[in-house]
């Protein structure tokens, strides 16, 4: 049990330091400045974990955002490139186009006079990000945590209403977790680089079938679609930090529980019936 709740919230990527290796094999290491420096030891350093206190993530899905961008569109154009963003085949794409040394992709036809080639794109990029990062979170590197980056709110139906948002959403939490990962938090790419998951998993659950009684599961946010009751959200943070709850399976458990909620029908509607 121990090792699959461990598991079940791993943050590790497999692939995003080997594709860092191809990025920072074809960035041009003239005229780098000293923060620029440190970033690309940061992102050798990385082992693809996308834990809050990390900083590498941030710079990471930065540079993505702007090697997608000086990448296609300059072809899509600025409506179709956002739609692209929106679709899983960037993800198919950026793996394949980081390995490619020619592709049609690389030149930028708005610059008539310059065929551009694959490092003059990365290091554009990566110049963009380190510049961008440090206009967002300062000079110092080590601010550039994740927890900055990325946060998830649960939002119920009335986000829409300013007066009734803040009682019925939970959150906003930092959070650990990425893309592409088994603690799988989803987010869109962006210019701001400020990263709000919108969708992740909806329960954890680890059931021992050998030993039914002490399986544990885990939500979002809390049992209760109740706002008023003690419920509704004492799970958010729990989740977050990888903790599991004992699941209640049985009768005696059940009964002997100090929240129960039980339904009765009202007396006048029995007689009318």
């Amino acid at each position: 049990m121990p090792e699959v709740e461990k598991m079940i919230v791993d943050n590790k990527s497999a692939v995003s330091p080997a594709l860092v290796q191809i990025i920072i094999e074809n960035i041009s290491k003239v005229n780098l400045n000293d923060t620029e420096k440190e970033a690309i030891s940061i992102l050798k350093a990385w082992d693809g974990s996308y834990e809050m206190n990390e900083v590498a993530p941030t710079i990471y899905f930065k540079f993505i955002y702007l090697f997608l961008k000086n990448t296609f569109e300059d072809e899509m154009g600025e409506e179709r490139f956002k739609l692209f963003l929106q679709t899983h085949l960037y993800k198919r794409q950026l793996a394949r186009q980081l390995r490619l040394n020619k592709s049609v992709w690389w030149d930028d036809i708005s610059t008539k006079e310059v065929k551009e080639l694959k490092d003059e794109i990365i290091t554009k990029s990566f110049h963009q990000a380190i510049e961008s990062l440090e206009d967002q979170f300062g000079d110092d590197t080590s601010d550039w945590n994740w927890s900055k980056a990325l946060s998830v709110e649960h939002k119920h139906a009335f986000d829409k209403s300013a007066t009734l948002r803040s009682y019925f959403n939970v959150g906003p939490f930092k959070t650990n977790g990425g893309l592409e990962v088994i603690n799988n938090q989803l987010f869109k790419l962006n210019a701001e680089g400020v990263y709000q998951v919108h969708a992740g998993p909806s329960t954890r659950r680890i059931i021992d079938f050998s030993d039914v009684e002490n399986a544990k599961s885990i939500l979002p946010t809390g049992q209760s679609g109740n706002v008023f009751s003690k419920h509704y959200s004492d799970q958010a943070e729990k989740y977050l930090n990888g903790e599991f709850i004992k699941m209640i399976l049985n009768k005696e458990e059940i009964r002997a529980t100090q929240d129960v909620l039980v339904f009765m029908p009202k007396r006048d509607s029995l007689q009318q019936d």
